[in-house]
């Protein structure tokens, strides 16, 4: 099976650039039925891929040892589930279930009225984009990290799997990033081909539920990678700015940035220059993403190390920028109309649109400075998550102000609802003054928590005093600001006001932080075939009153020497009460590390809202065929 599944991922290689060369000529000689064949090669092109992704997915449920990748990150006692997530857990496999959904989500595209309304030349070049992406995907499978290498003799049993990943964010997070990488490839192609035909409005329009779901996975999979990284890792926070949480971020931030200023082009006629660039970038930057973590350009704990991979993934990146860059450039701006003013709701999305892509550019410079001070200094200067709070935190509390806003401002120029405005500003000053009252002045969090009940209350008032605002779509978007508004108050909390201890405590003892009482009741030993456990039984109390029980534990895995924390909190939507065992002490007792985290929950709450509402923005389409 070894074979069958390489040479089907060869032939499926030859046949994209086959249809490459046969999509250009086609586009050369105007011959309808050649765009046709291109289309039902496709078809052929996607069922291979998907033949091959079902010999690797039959080879993990098997636990066939002699696939070297199912050797990797497999072994006898790995439960079920981990075993189907073993698909993602390696660079191969996550690399061909990325090409596997480019090409699938390419197939479906075609079937869409969206696909349908685009004219002929752009399918055309829509096509001859996406074959060059699919083949450089298929020449990595192929070439660099083929998941269907044979260990020779097959090994009794795996390696298993990294004990970080026995999660259940394995289950989603990895997915849905992927997810989002892969469906940004119909918007991107769909952008560059509508400006090398030289027909640039109708692609934002055609492509819009596309750039949606992708935004969508893409939020969904970071929101989960911080939920995990908080529940497992024991950092007692939720984004610690590494290399691999801001290899997602990046794109996400000029997805953002897109989604605004694609309001812009669709319902003005502007920007198309601007669309064009910011969607292919998106795609180069999800692109830009996988060679972070498969590079070792950069160290990070969860990165997947070098792979061979670091040439081939930057020269396709250079070659995309480039694509990119000159579409742009050559896009037909003929019809295009002016920008209202800055204090527009026009100005205020395309400020936004700013902030979002200065946002990228500094995670980006920030992620990548260990290797730009190579240039001048022998040694390489990393950046710590200090530089990214200074900098970045401000320009979120900035995005929430923004929106704040933007709702009761006219398209063109001035304020169209004083009274919204009026309401929005009074919530930003009261909610600030009692933030204030209760204690708590640090300048930006105290800023951040009243810009988000501001936020908040635009979001909820504008359904009720705008009328246009009462369509599903409007009442999706105002859902999603009103998800952000939650997650910077979390935020906004969780971060400056975490209160925290690192205590040995002996059973029976107590120990006070952030005003409760906790209690180390037990420590006792407990084993599985898989993994032996040291567990900690910590009671919980304020004000005399028990709140309950939490049970951390320290996890040695079987074929590891490093032992794993596995984090226990008492959840609550104000204070969260987060426990790390970090060892047993001389005297029997504990090593604890506890934190009481307020507002964190409202992260999470947030993250939810903002993954969900934007599927109330998805519109189904009834185009005529241009055919």
């Amino acid at each position: 099976m070894h074979m069958t599944a390489y040479i089907t991922m060869l032939f499926a290689l030859i046949g994209t650039l086959f249809l490459g060369g046969w999509t250009a000529a086609a586009l050369l000689t105007g011959r309808r039925e050649r765009l046709v064949f291109s289309e039902r090669g496709q078809l052929a092109i996607t069922a291979l891929l998907l033949f091959a992704c079902g010999i690797l997915l039959r080879a993990l449920v098997l636990r066939d040892y002699s696939f070297y990748y199912v050797m990797s990150h497999v072994d006898s006692t790995l439960e079920m589930a981990y075993v189907l997530t073993a698909f993602w857990a390696g660079s191969e496999g996550s690399l061909l279930f990325w090409e596997a959904v480019m090409a699938l989500s390419a197939v479906i595209f075609m079937f869409t009225p969206g696909y349908k309304s685009l004219s002929e030349r752009t399918r055309t070049w829509f096509w001859i984009v996406f074959f060059v992406i699919q083949a450089f995907f298929l020449l990595m499978l192929t070439c660099w990290v083929n998941p269907f290498v044979q260990a020779i003799p097959a090994p009794l049993d795996g390696k298993g799997m990294n004990p970080l990943l026995r999660n259940p964010g394995m289950i989603f997070h990895p997915p849905l990033l992927l997810l989002g990488y892969a469906v940004y490839v119909i918007p991107a192609c769909a952008a560059l081909g509508a400006a090398f035909s030289g027909e640039t409005p109708e692609w934002i329009k055609a492509t819009r539920n596309w750039s949606i779901l992708a935004w969508v996975f893409l939020t969904s999979g970071i929101i989960l990678g911080g939920w995990w990284s908080y529940m497992e890792l024991g950092w007692g926070g939720y984004w610690a700015w590494d290399p691999v949480e801001n290899a997602s971020l990046i794109p996400w931030c000029t997805g953002t940035a897109f989604v605004h200023t694609a309001i812009v082009g669709a319902r003005r006629n502007a920007l198309a220059k601007s669309n064009i660039l910011i969607m292919a970038l998106t795609f180069v930057l999800c692109v830009f993403g996988t060679y972070l973590v498969r590079s070792g350009v950069v160290e990070s704990l969860h990165a997947f190390g070098e792979g061979g991979v670091a040439a081939p993934l930057l020269s396709f990146i250079l070659f995309l920028t480039a694509i990119s860059v000159a579409a742009a450039y050559l896009a037909n701006t003929r019809e295009q109309r002016s920008l209202g003013g800055l204090v527009s709701r026009e100005g205020m999305l395309v400020v936004a649109a700013w902030t979002l892509l200065a946002l990228g550019f500094v995670v980006g410079l920030g992620t990548m400075w260990p290797v730009i001070s190579k240039l001048w200094s022998v040694k390489s200067v990393g950046l710590d998550a200090h530089f990214y709070n200074r900098v970045c935190l401000p320009l979120f509390v900035l995005l929430a102000l923004l929106f704040s806003a933007c709702p009761w401002l006219g398209w063109k120029e001035g304020v169209r609802d004083k009274r919204g405005l009026a309401a929005a500003l009074a919530a930003f000053v009261l909610s600030a003054g009692a933030f204030a009252a209760l204690g708590y002045q640090l300048p930006l969090a105290l800023i951040g928590a009243a810009g988000a009940v501001s936020c908040m209350t635009t979001a909820l008032l504008a359904i009720g005093l705008l009328p246009e605002m009462r369509t599903r779509q409007s009442i999706g978007a105002s859902a999603i600001h009103l998800g952000l508004g939650l997650m910077v108050l979390g935020v906004a909390f969780s971060g400056p006001y975490q209160v925290g201890v690192e205590r040995d405590v002996a059973v029976g003892q107590s120990f006070e932080v952030g005003g409760y009482t906790l209690t180390l009741k037990d420590v006792h030993e407990k084993s599985s075939k898989n993994m032996a456990q040291l567990i900690a039984e910590l009671e919980v109390k304020k004000g005399g009153k028990v709140l309950g029980t939490i049970v951390p534990e320290r996890r040695l895995y079987r074929g590891y020497e490093q032992p794993f924390a596995e984090v226990a909190v008492l959840p609550g939507l104000g204070d969260e009460i987060f426990s790390v065992l970090l060892g047993l002490n001389n005297d029997g007792g504990a090593s604890l590390k506890v934190n009481v985290n307020p507002l964190v929950n409202w992260v999470w709450i947030g993250g939810i809202v903002i993954s969900l509402a934007p599927l109330f923005i998805l519109r189904r389409r009834k185009v005529r065929d241009k055919e």
